[in-house]
């Protein structure tokens, strides 16, 4: 048996895929909203016989393995790695296969460095003054040994000639971030590079699997030429900023049992949070919040309590992620500290643990500080401040999902400014209105220019009755005698059913029936790698699970009629434009032709 066959029987599919999204029993199938796109229906299947999950909106299908390799952006290799890690399953054959990619070297070499930084700190000499600096600033030797804190002396190139004798590649090295190579270095010899962390306080970043993607290293003595106080690794194929939360992987588990994530700026932070018990404690490394962050945050909890430096920078990056996790459902809150009691939550909780826990447990509503931001410096008497304020945060109010919640900041606002809150919620109908013609024009257009095309609409529309007719001639095999003909006047030839069109026409002229096993085997896979007959008949559970065969046949009856109308609705539509052609090139012989045609059609409107 093979390790992937293994591990697809060792781990269950509904399951595993249950830990992203909510999924409930559909007959032979289970179903939910996928997890890969915003929906309100749920349109997203998962087969538990078939080990195997599809999503009737996005298209995204797969096994367990494609599921990982989608949801967490892993290569096969690595989702094979990691399956087979919770599985207990040995890899054989295809561990050979392992090491050749660049970036599961990467993640090896992370590891080695991590493991190296580590090690220094706790037994070097030269790293005294880095112990006593975390000594000062309250870390206990456990949190140091949990977070892998480490630190490395500044020599120029003393990582880069450790990891070389180590049997690491110079190339691997440059591509994982430690390396930087100067102009006429070397590459047989290993000379002409350099450490880009010397120096430096180590702090490991790990992604959601606890897999070490980076790090961050903080200065241990400022110097004129000692670069930023923070370097972080830079961009490569482990490590994505926009991708990473801080500290998730060891608090994920808390962020889910009480349903609340707290948001903070710096890695310190976290760290000291953690070692005071709370543990539910996340960073996003004093970047703006990134919808990729959002998205992977959502899986455990939409609850959040932001916590930012109370300076300028602070406030801004809060602004600037708030939007998107208003817009993605989040409810939010803002954790606000005295102004004595410290800068950011390290430095509260080495001056008053109390204070901090005090501030979480009463976070205030994200869009109190929004009003309050608003109408900061404002003349609420002023009718010119007035406006400014309502355009203002009637934005914000415009990205809150819940229209409770919606109505009741346009109250508090109305209160705030002493403007009439019909007049408040005309305006932010108007708001909202226009932001969607403004998503819809994006989501859209062919091009910059232009959208899209009725032909096109009529096209989409074609293809949903389409598909809807073959799942119900699968699901209820019976009804091809009666409706199978419905579709032989149609051009399928280029249309994603032509093959099981003509798969269900030859079997059923050969037995008077149509045998599904057969059809699988003709049909075969589509260009994603996906059997369309098994595609349909999931959707068929998805569907008509509930549906009766008379249920079905009046089911069908209809289907077959509005495809007949549609067909003939685009033929009209296609005989629309050649008259007005032949009009401007003055063809009258073509013209009359086109009328006669165009008043032959049978019209169903």
């Amino acid at each position: 048996m093979s390790d992937t066959q293994q591990i697809k029987d060792k781990i269950d599919i509904v399951d595993f895929i249950s830990e992203y999204a909510q999924l409930k029993p559909a007959g032979v199938n289970h179903k939910g909203l996928c997890p890969f796109h915003q929906e309100k229906t749920p349109s997203f299947m998962v087969n538990r016989d078939r080990q195997s999950f599809h999503c009737f909106g996005c298209g995204k299908s797969g096994d367990i393995f494609t599921f990982l390799q989608e949801m967490e952006g892993m290569e096969f290799i690595e989702a094979l790695k990691h399956l087979a890690s919770r599985a207990g399953v040995d890899l054989t054959r295809e561990s050979s296969e392992l090491n050749t990619s660049q970036k599961n070297r990467i993640i090896e070499i992370n590891t080695e460095a991590a493991r190296f930084f580590h090690n220094f700190l706790l037994a070097m000499n030269q790293a005294k003054g880095a112990r006593d600096y975390l000594q000062e600033r309250g870390l206990k030797e456990e949190t140091i040994e949990e977070w892998q804190i480490g630190f490395v002396p500044n020599q120029w190139d003393l990582l880069t000639q450790y990891l070389l004798k180590k049997g690491r590649s110079i190339d691997d090295l440059i591509a994982a971030g430690f390396t930087i190579k100067r102009d006429g270095a070397d590459f047989a010899s290993g000379k002409g590079f350099y450490d880009r962390f010397r120096g430096r306080i180590m702090f490991p970043i790990w992604d959601i699997h606890g897999r070490i993607v980076g790090f961050t290293g903080r200065i241990l003595v400022e110097t004129d030429k000692s670069g930023g106080k923070y370097v972080n690794t830079p961009q490569t194929l482990v490590y994505d900023k926009s991708r990473i939360v801080f500290g998730l992987n060891k608090a994920k588990q808390e962020i889910r049992q009480k349903d609340l994530i707290i948001m903070v700026e710096g890695q310190m932070d976290v760290i000291a949070c953690h070692q005071a018990g709370m543990k539910n404690v996340i960073a996003i490394s004093g970047t703006a919040l990134t919808e990729q962050q959002v998205g992977i945050l959502k899986r455990y909890s939409n609850k959040a309590a932001l916590a930012f430096d109370a300076d300028a920078a602070g406030l801004n990056s809060a602004d600037r992620g708030i939007g998107i996790a208003l817009k993605e459902g989040f409810d939010i809150k803002l954790v606000i500290v005295p102004p004595d009691a410290g800068k950011d939550p390290d430095e509260i909780l080495r001056k008053n643990p109390a204070a901090w826990f005090k501030a979480v447990d009463e976070a205030k509503d994200i869009m109190e500080w929004f009003l309050y931001k608003v109408c900061l410096n404002k003349k609420l008497d002023d009718y010119r401040h007035k406006d400014e304020i309502a355009n203002e945060f009637l934005s914000a109010i415009a990205m809150v999902q819940s229209p409770i919640v919606r109505d009741h900041w346009v109250k508090e606002l109305s209160h705030k400014i002493n403007v009439d809150s019909l007049v408040l919620r005309d305006k932010l109908k108007q708001l909202i209105e226009l932001k969607k013609t403004s998503a819809n024009a994006k989501k859209f257009s062919n091009s910059k220019d232009n959208p899209i095309k009725i032909k096109d609409a009529a096209k989409d529309r074609m293809d949903l009755l389409v598909e809807r007719f073959f799942v119900l001639l699968l699901r209820f095999p019976k009804l091809i005698t009666n409706y199978l003909s419905s579709l032989a006047d149609l051009d399928l030839s280029t249309g994603p059913y032509f093959y099981l069109y003509r798969a269900i026409n030859e079997e059923y002229n050969k037995t008077k029936s149509a045998d599904i096993g057969e059809l699988k085997k003709q049909t075969n896979l589509n260009s994603q790698g996906e059997n369309i007959v098994e595609i349909l008949l999931m959707k068929g559970e998805l569907d008509f699970c509930n549906v009766s065969e008379d249920e079905a046949k009046k089911e069908a009856e209809q289907t077959a009629l509005e495809i007949k109308k549609e067909f003939e609705r685009r033929y009209r539509q296609k005989l629309q434009v050649e008259i007005e052609k032949a009009e401007q090139e003055g063809n009258q012989e073509k013209l009359k032709q086109l009328i006669n045609e165009f008043q032959k059609i049978e019209v169903f409107y």
